[in-house]
């Protein structure tokens, strides 16, 4: 984690948040499978799923907005496309497999878009709590600089009032 010089902490790990696309463009991707496969499961239309699919994809970057997880516009917007670019062709060609197979791409896909989203959810959750340690040290020294500059000034005081009185 690094410190600007206006006091904003910059996430340097794997997870950080990008301007368009970082790595929770995977789980966006495989999420958008996940859709796919649930929608083609249900026996929706290809308009109807498209359009729910959207809806979903859409709250879910709400969701993150109301949880205030920070991403720029185009990181939102892309998240959405990636979304949608992967619910397509998962939707449109799923009932050209074997309903077996595409239970257990089902389950392999949705168990892997769990686990990126477990390790990525807790590297935030870890870069949460070192922000606030950082924070609060960052604090403490900025005290203790006003307290030791608030001593030089005095003593450096003192000292040109001596060497005033001594002229």
């Amino acid at each position: 984690m690094l410190l600007t010089r206006d006091g904003k902490f910059i996430r340097t790990d794997i997870w950080r948040e990008g301007k368009y696309l970082d790595l929770w463009s995977v789980p966006h991707f495989l999420s958008g499978m996940v859709v796919g496969f649930s929608l083609f499961f249900l026996g929706f239309a290809l308009n109807a799923a498209l359009t729910i699919a959207f809806l979903v994809l859409v709250a879910y970057e709400m969701f993150e907005v109301i949880a205030q997880i920070e991403e720029t516009r185009w990181n939102r917007i892309l998240d959405v496309v990636v979304g949608m670019a992967s619910f397509t062709p998962t939707f449109l060609l799923a009932p050209h497999f074997n309903q077996p197979y595409v239970i257990v791409l089902f389950i392999i896909v949705l168990a892997l878009d769990g686990v990126l989203s477990f390790f990525g959810w807790q590297a935030s959750q870890k870069a949460s709590i070192l922000e606030g340690k950082l924070r609060v040290e960052v604090t403490r020294e900025k005290e203790r600089f006003t307290k030791r500059r608030a001593v030089f000034r005095e003593r450096w005081q003192a000292r040109r009032d001596r060497h005033r009185e001594e002229r």
